[in-house]
């Protein structure tokens, strides 16, 4: 979905798209990445750390309120002020029964032009997670999350049978459409990677719409891979749409068995991975 300028605004959008989703079938629902509000980060600006809250809090008291009327898992993506000076880019669950299962903190924290996130988040200091639901056990990371394999396979190996993948990515809109598409490519074939190595679905979440006073397009785009990386189903770049897919996740043992990827891991081998460069000469 785009967003607007309102906070309530935009959790009122967000909360009659998940009664829309509900509706057409839809039992474990994500939304974007910061989706009670335009994306801030386009630039530094103190003001704009008012707009984050507690989690849990205001959105997902709102949100536990909805799950639980429609017996749904919501994934909501929240600006959490965790205490005066300390701000993080958190993931709430919300189980079926409105039940709240806990948070992720975002850890990996861009810092390029338009998305200045290391100015308003603290890493995530919870680790990874993953939340036993009612419906499956799932891990969720957080957009920039997305290009490293290793949040990925540490998600998988604590047993999350779906990866979700909250987003706000977009196209400046003065770039060329070749780079638009390389751009795009790139993002979804990572994804689809994760998927492949560790035998899971991948459901990658983004936003859409023109923000930053039309200076960027978010490319919406939202897709689902299965475990051999195959797109079950992928959004337009240019609409708002509400996906309902079946994930059958009582497949992903036929795909771990026919490539035996997690077998054949050797994890005795893996030591030099902690190093942030293996110099060749020290």
């Amino acid at each position: 979905m785009s967003c607007a300028k309102g906070k309530q605004t935009n959790l009122q959008k967000a909360i009659d798209k998940i009664r829309e989703a509900a509706s057409k079938g839809a039992q474990i629902i994500c939304l974007q990445e910061l989706f009670t509000s335009l994306y801030f980060c386009d630039q530094e600006d103190y003001e704009n750390f008012k707009l984050a809250e507690s989690v849990p809090g205001p959105s997902t008291d709102a949100l536990s309120e909805v799950s639980a009327d429609l017996n749904v898992v919501i994934i909501a993506s929240l600006f959490e002020k965790r205490t005066q000076g300390i701000y993080h880019n958190t993931t709430a669950v919300l189980d079926t029964d409105g039940a709240y299962l806990g948070k992720y903190r975002k850890m990996h924290i861009p810092d390029d032009p338009a998305y200045y996130e290391k100015f308003y988040f603290t890493p995530g200091d919870l680790g990874y997670k993953v939340f036993k639901t009612t419906l499956a056990t799932i891990g969720i990371l957080i957009c920039w999350d997305q290009w490293y394999p290793e949040a990925a396979r540490i998600t998988s190996l604590m047993g999350a049978e779906i990866l979700f993948y909250p987003t706000a990515i977009g196209w400046a809109t003065a770039q060329d459409q070749a780079t638009n598409v390389e751009q795009y490519n790139a993002w979804q074939t990572i994804q689809r990677s994760h998927a492949v190595a560790n035998g899971v679905h991948v459901v990658s979440v983004n936003r859409g719409g023109f923000e930053q006073n039309g200076a960027m397009q978010f490319w919406g785009g939202s897709f689902i891979s299965n475990p051999f990386g195959t797109i079950l189903h992928q959004a337009s770049h240019d609409k708002e749409e509400v996906i309902v897919h079946e994930i059958d996740t009582a497949k992903t043992d036929s795909y771990r068995t026919h490539w035996p990827f997690m077998r054949d891991r050797r994890i005795d081998s893996y030591e030099p991975i902690t190093k942030r460069f293996i110099d060749e000469n020290r």
